[in-house]
């Protein structure tokens, strides 16, 4: 019975951290813009908006479809699961009013891109920033 209890103990430590991991919402270093807030960032992920709060273009890229930081950033920042945002994409892309963010992979495979272009905004998990990008948001 301890042993059991002790497991169940372990296991509610891991799942507790695993929900405090957080999301950082990145673009370049070089991009001047410092902070961006959340409804900003929903506007453009959502496809209502072309460019950064200084009028710079403004290019989102989402991760993979059923990472851990895409379910997040999804549910956080635009307020929808991941059924509620293909219905969402396949209704603006059916009337030609819109086209989803491009997927481009895994936290590195963001980072990368994000790194080498102004325009581009995306989301990793905030223990992978370094100096090659600048944290918008966290959350």
């Amino acid at each position: 019975m301890k042993s059991v209890k002790s497991l169940l103990f372990c296991i509610s430590l891991f799942a507790s951290a695993i929900t405090m991991a957080e999301t950082a919402v990145i673009v370049s270093a070089s991009n001047a813009n410092s902070t961006i807030d959340k409804a900003t960032i929903a506007k453009i992920f959502l496809g209502k908006s072309k460019s950064f709060p200084d009028g710079s273009a403004a290019t989102p890229i989402d991760q993979n479809e059923g990472s851990a930081a895409r379910d997040s950033f999804n549910s956080a920042v635009l307020g929808k699961s991941a059924s509620q945002l293909k219905s969402y994409w396949s209704r603006l892309i059916f009337t030609g009013k819109g086209t989803p963010p491009k997927q481009s992979g895994n936290d590195a495979d963001v980072k990368a891109m994000v790194a080498g272009n102004a325009k581009l905004i995306g989301y990793i998990d905030a223990s992978a920033v370094d100096e090659s990008v600048k944290v918008v948001h966290k959350f």
